[in-house]
């Protein structure tokens, strides 16, 4: 199954980023835009891996999560990956903090005694809107981009990490939650 390690959004931000889309979409670019149920952060892909390994996934989040508190985050900014000139990814950004930084560095060492290779680019926490999938647009999405991007949505306060199973059809990704862990520093010596 097709799975990675996520920050589920709450409720509030998922509606703010469906009127970001909505806003953004005026512009007619040709982007397939994700459906705002499953935007999240990404903090580890797998790709295809076994039920089995699932489980010691699991196992290992809840473990990391146990030396991290609940982490108070900041969406900020809009943006395009790898950059306005040939655009691929239209995102949000997140505003890195140490504890993030630090929560994701030890699930990349955690999941590397799994057999999994470590990122080798460096962690750019963002949240994905859209996906170009030609030119179409594009100045006019610049534009909106260029008048929103030092902009910050409602922070948010995230409790926990959710393992994923991500399903491909026509439609769009289907995302459903396989198992998570909650952060808590304090559930450590129980």
């Amino acid at each position: 199954m097709r799975s990675f390690i996520a920050i589920e959004l709450p409720g509030t931000i998922r509606a703010a980023l469906a009127d970001l889309q909505q806003e953004l979409k005026g512009c007619g670019a040709d982007v397939r835009w994700v459906d705002p149920a499953n935007i999240h952060l990404t903090l580890k892909f797998f790709g295809d891996i076994k039920e089995e390994t699932a489980e010691e996934i699991i196992r290992l989040m809840q473990r990391t999560c146990h030396n991290h508190d609940p982490l108070n985050l900041e969406i900020k900014g809009v943006g395009m990956f790898p950059g306005p000139g040939s655009p691929r990814v239209l995102w949000v950004g997140i505003d890195s903090n140490d504890a993030l930084a630090d929560l994701h560095k030890e699930l990349e060492n955690k999941m590397s005694s799994l057999g999994f290779e470590s990122e080798k680019r460096r962690f750019t926490p963002h949240l994905t809107l859209g996906r170009f999938r030609s030119l179409k647009g594009k100045e006019c999405l610049l534009e909106k981009i260029r008048l929103r991007e030092k902009d910050s949505l409602v922070p948010m306060h995230i409790r926990s990490l959710s393992l994923m199973k991500s399903e491909l059809d026509p439609a769009g990704a289907r995302h459903t939650k396989i198992g998570g862990a909650s952060l808590d520093k304090s559930a450590r010596n129980i």
